[in-house]
Formats: C-alpha cells, structure tokens, sequence
C-alpha cells in the first residue's frame, strides 16, 4: 500500500513538474515573440522592413482595380500598414467647431491654437468657409499632388501630368507663370505663411485657395488684417517683409489644421518636443506639413520637386531661379536629414508616389 502511494506522490510531482516547465516554456516563447514583435517597428512607430508590396487585405481591396483608376482610401490604407498608430480622420482646415479639437489645444503656433482662440474665432467668422470647394469635396476619391519647389523639377516637362490631379497643391511663392512645362497650370490649394507668400498681388492664382499656415502668434494677426483689409500695424517680428495684400475674397481663405505640423514633427519624423514650443530643429518644412495634411484627406498621394541634391553644389536649389545648391546653409528651424529619412519611408513604401525621384 505504502508503495502505491509513493507512487501515486511520484506522478503527482512528475506531472506538476511537467506543467510547470510547459507554462515557463510557454511564457519564454510568449516573452519572445512580444520581444520579436517589437523589432519590427523603430523608435518611430514604422515597419523596419519596408517595401512596395500591398499587404493581403489591400491586394484584395484595390488589386482588381483597373490600371489608372483612383483608389479610394488607399494613402491612408497603405499607410496604417506601415505604421499602426496613424488615425485617418483629421480636418484639413480650421472650422467654428475648433476649439474641440483636443490634440491642438493644448499647444501654442505652430503646433495649436492655444492663446490665439479669440482672433481665430473672428477670423473664421470673416471667411465663413471650412473645406474644400463644393466639386473638390463631391468627389468619391481624390488624387493630390504637392508640388515642391526644388530646382530637381526644371526640364523635367512634368506639367501635363501634375495637372492631371484633382488637387494641385504649391508652396509658398513658387510661381507657375513662366514655368507651366515643368510645373503645370493648376494650382488648387497655395499654403503659405507671411514671409513665404507672394508679396506682388499680380502674382496669385484666380479660383485658388489661399491656406494659411501659423507658425506664430504674429501670424494671425497679419492675416486678421489681410482679410479685413487694414494697414499692418506691426511688421516687427517677421523675419523679413511680407506681403502687404493679399488679393482673395475671405471665402478663399483657409487656416490649415496645425496638428499636421505637430504629428509631422513629433510623431513622424521624431523632433525634439522642446515643451511645445518653436526652437532649433523641431519644425517640419511646409512641403512634409502638406504632405501629412494629404495622408489624411486624400486617397492618393504624389509630390513632385523635392529633395536637395546636395552633393552637387552646382545643382538648382529652386526651380524658379538660378541660386545653386552650394547656397545652402544649416537650417536652424528644420532637421533636413531626419525629415528625408522619413519621405524616403513614405516613397520606398509607395504611400506616396515621387515623380521626380528627388527623395
């Protein structure tokens, strides 16, 4: 009898040894694979490993689509496949309802609206206007192409196809007259800021939205007095002149969501949070802002001129001029290097589509 149950307290053991060393074993692989899953992704949040293939779902989703047809959600698909925590929804533009936007408030410009709510308040009362045109906004799916303005873009006679995108967005000064070869005729969208926007009235495009982007409480004010058509009372501040007029009615004036620039800056390209505010190195060029804006809100993506050749000082810097690459100084505002690595994500993973093949 003795020996039965010294047998019995045998296997009792043995099989309490045995489902503990499976549940450790178990727990090993699980802490392994937790571990492994975490080195596909960098510091950023993007896949490692990074090609052009459509994941399964998406081959499903657009693979039967005919050559050229526009796909309906694609940038924003394409993206959460590369990187997981993106969000798609995210207004272009600054509407009455502003103040509810959370990830925006609690920052000031560039990257919220904090201490500015009163003067965007009776801004967006003057415009009256929140989104894109009444035809842009019908459309079931929208082909945006942001067009830099790098010197990698003269003699390329690109202009055909740019202006074959719905929407046709230009920065800054960059003109189209003159160079409609290389750069199109169609411009949708102009973002700009003070010192980036045209200073000669004759300069603008008719039938075109003027998007403003803040990247200072001074900001606003000037374009508070643009729209109501006052004199400047304050130009100090600026980092040089800006325009003195702006020839659009308030229904063509837009101000661009600022959380584009915050998510460009701290999420995406990985700079320097620097408690919120403005400093060396932590601002993302308005071309990276548009794209951004675009990830959200169209369905697909392109650009055009962008990417400084830096290793041919003789190269154009703008396409517009004839100043050369070698010009060039250390940005104080942005991380050049940092903000390439990411395009260069965005491209090698075909989110966006480069058609000068600078990035």
């Amino acid at each position: 009898m003795s020996i039965l149950i010294t047998l019995r307290n045998l296997l009792l053991a043995l099989s309490l040894m045995l489902v503990l060393g499976f549940l450790y074993y178990s727990s090993g692989k699980l802490h392994m694979r937790g571990w492994g899953q975490e080195t596909l992704y960098d510091k950023q949040g993007f896949l490692v490993k990074l090609d052009g293939k459509l994941p399964l779902e998406l081959t499903y989703k657009y693979g039967n689509l005919s050559e050229g047809a526009c796909k309906p959600g694609y940038a924003a698909a394409k993206m959460m496949s590369i990187y997981p925590r993106f969000s798609k929804p995210a207004v272009m533009f600054l509407d009455r309802n502003f103040r509810h936007l959370g990830k925006i408030s609690n920052f000031v410009p560039p990257f919220g609206i904090k201490t500015q709510e009163k003067i965007i308040d009776s801004i967006l009362e003057q415009t009256k206007h929140y989104k894109l045109t009444p035809s842009l906004d019908s459309l079931s799916c929208k082909r945006c192409i942001i067009v830099g303005n790098g010197g990698i873009l003269a003699n390329k006679s690109l202009g055909t196809k740019i202006d074959e995108y719905d929407i046709v967005i230009r920065l800054n000064e960059a003109p189209v007259v003159g160079f409609e070869k290389d750069v199109g005729k169609k411009t949708t969208i102009r973002i700009t800021y003070p010192e980036g926007a045209f200073q000669n009235p004759d300069r603008y495009e008719k039938d075109s939205l003027f998007v403003f982007s803040a990247f200072k409480p001074l900001d606003f004010k000037w374009l508070k007095q643009v729209i109501n058509k006052e004199k400047l009372r304050v130009t100090d501040g600026f980092w040089k002149s800006v325009a003195m007029q702006v020839p659009k009615v308030p229904s063509e004036v837009r101000i661009l969501n600022p959380y584009f620039i915050q998510e460009a800056a701290f999420r995406f390209i990985g700079l320097p949070l620097n408690n919120g505010i403005m400093g060396r190195g932590n601002i993302p060029t308005l071309g990276t802002v548009a794209i951004t804006m675009s990830l959200h809100n169209c369905d697909e993506v392109a650009v055009a001129g962008f990417g400084y050749d830096m290793n041919n000082p003789f190269a154009l810097l703008h396409y517009y001029e004839n100043v050369k690459m070698s010009t060039i100084k250390e940005s104080w505002t942005h991380n050049i290097p940092k903000e390439k690595e990411f395009l260069r994500k965005l491209v090698k993973a075909k989110v966006i589509t480069d058609l000068t093949n600078g990035i």
